[in-house]
Order: C-alpha cells, then sequence, then structure tokens
C-alpha cells in the first residue's frame, strides 16, 4: 500500500475511533438511566469515563513508547472493544463494575488517541502531504464527527436499542484495531537505547521538554482558554441565554449550529490557505476572534441574528488554532520524545473542559448571566491576547529547543 493510502486509512481509523467515543458519551448514559433511573450515577459514569481519558493520555505515554505506538494503538482499540461488549452483555453485574469498564475504556482510548497522532508526522512525511495541511483537515473531520457523533448514538439507540447500540460501538474500536494491524505501516522509528529509560524518568522528560518550550505553553495556555470557553458556553451561558432572551428552545440549536458551520468552513479555508500563512499572526487573529467575541454577543445583545453572526465568525477563528498547535508539536518536538510531549499538551489543552463547565455554572449562579459573560470574556481576552505582549509564546518558528536531559 502506498503511504498516501496508508497516511488515509490510519487518519480514518483514528475518524472511526473518535465516533466511537461520540456514541458511547450517549449509549453508556442511557443504558445508566434505564437501568438504574438516576441522573446522579449517568453524570458519575460521564466523569469516569472523561478523567481517565485526561490522565492517561499523559501519564500512559511513556509505556507506549516502549510498547511501541502500532502495537499500543491496536491494543487500545481492541481493549476499548472488548471493555465495550462486557458493558453491553452484563448490565447485571452492577454499577460499580460498569463504571470501573467505562474508566478502563476511557484510560485505553486516551492513549491510543495520543499514539495515533504521533503516527500521524511519520506516515505524512512519507506520503508527503504538507503536516499544517494534514492538520487542518483532520481538524475539520473532527468537527463532523463531533457535531454528528451524538445524534448517531441517539439513532442507533432509537433503532437497534440500547444493548445494540453499544455492540455497535464496541465493533468500530474493532474495525479501528483492524484497519491499523492490517494496512498501517509507519517508517521505522528510531532503534531505541539498549538500556530503556524507568518509566518515571521517561514521563519527567516529556514534562522537562514541555515546560522549557515557551512558545508551546503559551499555545497550550490559549487553548485551554478557548476550551473552557466552548464548554462553559455549550453548558451553560447559551442554554441560559436562549431561555432568558427567546421564546422557545429552538435557537439553541441555532447557535450551537453556527459555531460548528463557521468551524467547518473556516476549516476549508485553512486548509486551503494555511501553509501560505504567517503562523504567529494567523494563530492569534484565529484565538481572539474565537473566544471573547461571542461571549460578548451573548452578554450585550438579545438580538438571535446578531449572536448568530458573531457565533459563526467565531466559529472560522476556531478552525486555524488547533491546526497550528498540531503542526507546532510536530515541527518542535524531537521524534524520540513526541509521544509523551504530545500526550501531555493533549490533557493540557483539555483541562479547560471540565474547568469550563464548572465555572460557567458557579459564574451564573454568583453573578448573573450578564456580568459572568462579561468575566469570562475579559478572562479569555486575557489569556488569547498574551502571545501579541510575548513573542516568545507565538507558533511562528518551527526550530526546537535544546535537548533536554532525562536521566
Amino acid at each position: 500500500m502506498t503511504p498516501r493510502r496508508q497516511l488515509v486509512v490510519l487518519v480514518s481509523a483514528d475518524l472511526i475511533s473518535n465516533l466511537g467515543t461520540r456514541i458511547s458519551v450517549v449509549t453508556i448514559p442511557w443504558l445508566v438511566l434505564v437501568t438504574t433511573g438516576s441522573p446522579t450515577k449517568m453524570g458519575l459514569v460521564a466523569f469516569a469515563e472523561t478523567l481517565p481519558y485526561l490522565l492517561s493520555s499523559a501519564l500512559g505515554t511513556p509505556w507506549a513508547d516502549r510498547i511501541g505506538l502500532r502495537r499500543t494503538s491496536i491494543l487500545c482499540d481492541a481493549g476499548s472493544a472488548v471493555a465495550m461488549v462486557v458493558v453491553a452483555l452484563t448490565p447485571w453485574l452492577g454499577f460499580a463494575p460498569l463504571v470501573a469498564l467505562v474508566a478502563v475504556a476511557g484510560a485505553l482510548r486516551g492513549i491510543g488517541d495520543r499514539v495515533k497522532h504521533v503516527m500521524f508526522r511519520p506516515v505524512a512525511e512519507a506520503a508527503g502531504v504538507p503536516l499544517i495541511r494534514l492538520t487542518s483537515a483532520y481538524d475539520g473531520l473532527s468537527r463532523v464527527v463531533t457535531l454528528f457523533g451524538a445524534a448517531v448514538g441517539g439513532l442507533l439507540i432509537a433503532v437497534f436499542g440500547v444493548t445494540e447500540a453499544i455492540l455497535i460501538d464496541a465493533a468500530s474500536f474493532g474495525v479501528c484495531a483492524l484497519l491499523i494491524g492490517v494496512l498501517v505501516r509507519p517508517p521505522a522509528a528510531p532503534t531505541p537505547p539498549a538500556q530503556p529509560e524507568s518509566y518515571l524518568s521517561a514521563l519527567r522528560g516529556g514534562f522537562s521538554y514541555l515546560g522549557r518550550d515557551r512558545p508551546l505553553l503559551g499555545m497550550l495556555a490559549v487553548i485551554s482558554a478557548l476550551n473552557m470557553v466552548a464548554n462553559a458556553s455549550v453548558a451553560v451561558y447559551i442554554p441560559v441565554w436562549v431561555a432568558r432572551e427567546l421564546p422557545g428552545p429552538s435557537g439553541l440549536g441555532l447557535v450551537l449550529a453556527a459555531f460548528s458551520a463557521g468551524a467547518l468552513l473556516g476549516n476549508l479555508v485553512f486548509t486551503a490557505l494555511g501553509p501560505r500563512l504567517p503562523r504567529r499572526l494567523t494563530f492569534l487573529i484565529g484565538a481572539l476572534v474565537a473566544g471573547t467575541p461571542r461571549l460578548v454577543a451573548l452578554a450585550i445583545s438579545d438580538e438571535l441574528p446578531i449572536v448568530l453572526v458573531v457565533t459563526f465568525l467565531s466559529g472560522i477563528g476556531i478552525a486555524a488554532v488547533n491546526p497550528l498547535l498540531g503542526v507546532a508539536l510536530y515541527e518542535r518536538v524531537p521524534p524520540e520524545l513526541q509521544t509523551r510531549v504530545i500526550g501531555i499538551a493533549g490533557s493540557l489543552a483539555f483541562v479547560g473542559l471540565p474547568v469550563g463547565a464548572l465555572l460557567g455554572g458557579w459564574s451564573v449562579d454568583a453573578l448573573g448571566l450578564t456580568p459572568a459573560l462579561l468575566t469570562m470574556a475579559a478572562a479569555c481576552l486575557v489569556i488569547t491576547a498574551y502571545p501579541l505582549v510575548n513573542r516568545a509564546s507565538g507558533p511562528e518558528t518551527p526550530a526546537r529547543p535544546a535537548p533536554v536531559a532525562t536521566r
């Protein structure tokens, strides 16, 4: 198989795995609801899947380096498939085993997602595909999966029932493992040292390297802030604004769809133009447009068309941010450290999601909607403008910092 086709298979496998994750976000809580009737337990299950995902993304990657990226990806997807089959076929085991199985599946997916992303670089280089074009196209396709994944999960439950829907979810992970196991052969990695690093030494090396790379840390702070705004908006701000300003709930779907539509359009444009755009300026403009304006629009306007337009433009802005972080990680981090650094970076970027949901609810209860929106907008502006006042935090140069000793 040609390198370009291997790249298509690798990206497709990752997107199938992502789709399975989105489906499980719907099917597993629904299983809990129909078997226990408890919304609290639904929340506990969702938490049990998310927290291990974030932790394993950072803490599990040294083992992936030792086992091998391709082998780790296959094992993690196969393990996720087995865990989902057990969840579907043994609901009589009780709630505690269900939580444990979901946590195991979340941890496996955290490691599996990171190692697939590390494999993108060598396969793309072998295929002659520019990294910035790959990261932009992948970001757009991931948004499509995110947009429709929950709907697919709900449709599967409606058509087949919750048990069968979870089994289909398990099959998606099995397909991913099969695709990579049979069709993907990344270029040979550098020969590992005769005496491999200890787990703690390898993990410390990843944290040390990232801690010394100020441009990457600045980008991660910006993206974490944008994730915080996004989750606070989806979970709290937009629903509360719609309930306060509009006669019905239909506007909620319109606002969320406006952001997704803007992001998809932005991804198409950035995929075509990204290699020719100045990276630092593009990242800065995208970050400034993506976060603060949508909060300010909700705070100062009660007109749905205005909110939709600003939200759509914010979606266009976000389309440049994640791809530029991805290509910066590929270009700045040495290959031998990429698994660890990309895993840690993913956890830092995603930490804004649970923080945003908590801060969103607390701020509205404590301050009211409009003050909460303006306060969050000001905080987001300060963080996203940081690269403007500190030139060392931009993604302009691909030069790597000096290697950091890990022993």
